[in-house]
């Protein structure tokens, strides 16, 4: 791919290709605004079986505006010290990344994380619970930088660690986190030469369905009201955790 894509993206990637994208774009968005997590988790493993010229950063660019929105529309409910801890960690967890991409295999890494994670899911289906406590959602943050990184999937530590916060606080509080820690894993990716703007092209050209996935999201969440959405958020966990896996073996 060239920087003609950003000017001809059908042509560079055809219709069905691109309808195909654009429908997996709109879900992934649609489960975000209603979770709060959900986009890439939902995305990832579907670009790593179909689509992975958008694996990490077309979907980490698609997902920085996305989680802005989500931040915005319910701000006030924003828990702001569990931001800031989050992103502590998110900021490090980056940083790492970058350091195992340039001296640790990464393959040995993201296939770790992915076991954690399920393991963490199925302990809390038996009754296991994580408090949301400073230390517990900094560690999520560098577990979230680290596979957001690496794999564009960052948000099953979140959805362990935040899962017993109430909808909007963890909706709000979220859209920060990911706002500002996709930006600063975009960044690191663009750095390194893994960002080119063949892929910023790709991301702008889907940006219509990311934008009409989250607008559904806000009817569907006043039809869910105060409900938990705590299974949401394990399934949505589950589910990165196997993409991960899947591109593992994909790429094996």
């Amino acid at each position: 791919m060239d920087a003609g894509l950003i000017h001809n993206p059908l042509a560079a990637t055809g219709i069905l290709t691109y309808l195909g994208m654009g429908l997996m774009v709109l879900v992934g968005a649609c489960l975000q605004g209603i979770g709060g997590i959900g986009f890439a988790m939902f995305s990832a493993p579907v670009a790593a079986l179909l689509f992975p010229q958008l694996v990490p950063g077309p979907l980490l660019a698609l997902g920085c505006p996305l989680a802005l929105m989500a931040a915005l529309r319910e701000r006030r409910a924003t828990h702001w010290p569990a931001a800031g801890m989050a992103l502590t960690g998110r900021v490090v967890g980056t940083a790492l990344a970058a350091a195992c991409v340039a001296w640790l295999p990464v393959r040995a890494l993201s296939l770790l994380f992915a076991l954690l994670i399920l393991s963490g899911v199925g302990l809390s289906l038996i009754g296991w619970r994580v408090a949301p406590s400073r230390a517990n959602i900094t560690l999520a943050g560098l577990a979230s930088g680290l596979m957001g990184t690496l794999t564009s999937a960052g948000a099953p530590p979140f959805a362990i660690a935040m899962q017993n916060l109430p909808p909007p606080v963890l909706r709000a509080t979220l859209g920060w986190v990911f706002f500002v820690g996709s930006a600063v894993s975009l960044l690191t990716l663009a750095v390194m030469g893994h960002m080119s703007l063949a892929q910023l092209g790709l991301s702008i050209m889907l940006a219509p369905w990311m934008l009409a996935g989250f607008g559904l999201s806000g009817p569907l969440n006043r039809r869910l009201g105060g409900h938990s959405i705590r299974p949401f958020l394990l399934g949505f966990a589950a589910l990165g955790a196997m993409g991960v896996l899947l591109r593992l073996w994909l790429t094996a």
